[in-house]
């Protein structure tokens, strides 16, 4: 297995080398960025005298936002030097332009190579990708340079589409597929509706996207016990964004993604942007490390999660991180419970009769949050199925939000319009003001 010799190092080698990483990282912004340069002479930031993590307190932080308001200031290559343009899923909001260099694509391929390398991958294995490549999309190009990089073979399926998955499966004999975790349900379901045996197929790993497959202790979530009772593979999870351009991926003991120090820097800040204390959760904050056409500084990423710093039995040394809690401004305050929508999915994504659904938030006459969840249901319902979806949701969130029953296809329109990538899911109508 492929493991960096930085991941194995002590903490206070790894701090050390990251420190030098920062220094680097520094200089080039400072050159290369009009946005940062901007930055640092707005606040009188001498970048020569930035030399430990601790003194990363004196850098503004940045956001989304400031993405998408400056974007193209942030390119650090000239234009023929850019060999790729993809944007993030815009799924919070208006996408982002992402530009890659012919350095940054070799980065890329070293990051999935390393993190399914830390899932168990190895030269000779063949993956199925269950997820899209096109649509100016960062992960499925990141999957297949990354096999490549690794020695393995990569199928390139897309999403959807459980018979041309099975077909596939059949033809070609994959060991390993990659893909949203829910996905996994409908293929199982699809195969024991047509009379395939899943059980004794050639797939003996998924390596799980963009859905927690955890609870934060790292047992298995409701999500993650059902596809291991129906099917007794191993799960994977993994956490990316496009603006990190990095992957957290467990290994074999599941207990959080490993960060690989050598290609980003992270922070878990509070909301004042002040560190939080050890085993506290905070919003992720990361600098990229080697990244040519648009590195990123103090960069807020939205997600919420905690660090876990012990050392691990896989023998790597690095920080590992937790589930994603949820998205910081997702947070709803309801009757009293703070929640996440991803607590909500959860529960949802565990009910055999619940097709699809949209969870929407809006500000109540008395300025409180209000839930209301719309489902799209396979089969016949009533006050009685309602009921038991209360109670579901009080098992687990100790509070049940309103329920609405909705066409299927209806929900399936409003989650995927033709320009997303992604299911939108959650639906924020609150007032801002």
């Amino acid at each position: 297995m492929l493991i960096p010799e930085i991941e194995t190092q002590p903490l206070d080698v790894i701090k050390h080398y990251q420190e030098g990483r920062l220094r680097e990282t520094l200089n080039y912004l400072s050159v290369r960025s009009p946005y940062y340069r901007r930055l640092f002479a707005e606040n009188k930031i001498q970048v020569e005298k930035i030399r430990g993590l601790e003194d990363l307190q004196y850098i503004p932080l940045t956001g989304k936002k400031e993405l998408q308001l400056y974007n193209a200031d942030f390119v650090c290559v000239p234009r023929e030097k850019i060999v790729d343009y993809i944007t993030t899923s815009g799924t919070l909001g208006d996408p982002v332009t992402f530009a890659m260099s012919d350095g940054d694509l070799d980065r890329l391929a070293y990051n999935e190579a390393i993190s399914f390398a830390c899932a168990g991958g190895k030269p000779g294995d063949i993956f199925q990708l269950m997820t899209t490549i096109d649509k100016r999309f960062m992960a499925g190009l990141a999957y297949f340079l990354g096999i490549r990089r690794l020695g393995g073979s990569i199928i390139r399926v897309g999403n959807g589409i459980p018979e041309l998955q099975w077909d596939t499966i059949r033809r070609i004999q994959p060991d390993t597929i990659i893909c949203v975790p829910s996905f996994i349900m409908k293929i199982i379901r699809y195969a024991e509706e047509h009379g395939i045996d899943y059980r004794r197929s050639s797939i003996r790993k998924a390596v799980c996207i963009g859905e927690n497959l955890r609870e934060q202790d790292f047992s298995l979530n409701l999500l993650g016990q059902k596809i291991k009772e129906k099917w007794d593979i191993d799960l994977y999870s993994t956490y990316a964004s496009t603006e990190m351009a990095t992957t957290f991926t467990e290994c074999e003991c599941g207990h959080g993604g490993h960060h690989h120090p050598e290609l980003i820097l992270t922070e878990l800040l509070d909301d004042e942007g002040r560190p939080v204390r050890e085993g506290e959760a905070g919003e992720l904050t990361i600098t990229t490390f080697g990244v040519e056409a648009m590195p990123l500084l103090r960069f807020r990423t939205g997600d919420i999660a905690r660090f876990h710093t012990e050392p691990c039995a896989c023998g790597r040394t690095t920080m590992r991180i937790s589930p994603i809690i949820g998205r910081r401004n997702q947070m709803v305050k309801y009757k009293g419970t703070t929640l996440y929508p991803a607590a909500i999915f959860d529960v949802l994504d565990n009910v055999d009769y619940v097709e699809n659904y949209l969870v929407e938030v809006s500000t109540d006459d008395c300025g409180n949050d209000a839930i209301q969840v719309s489902i799209g249901c396979r089969e016949s319902y009533g006050e009685e199925t309602i009921k038991e979806l209360k109670d579901r949701f009080r098992a687990r969130l100790r509070v049940a939000p309103e329920v609405v029953f909705a066409d299927i296809d209806t929900i399936r329109k409003i989650q995927l319009p033709d320009m997303n990538r992604k299911p939108m899911k959650f639906v924020d109508k609150r007032k801002t003001n």
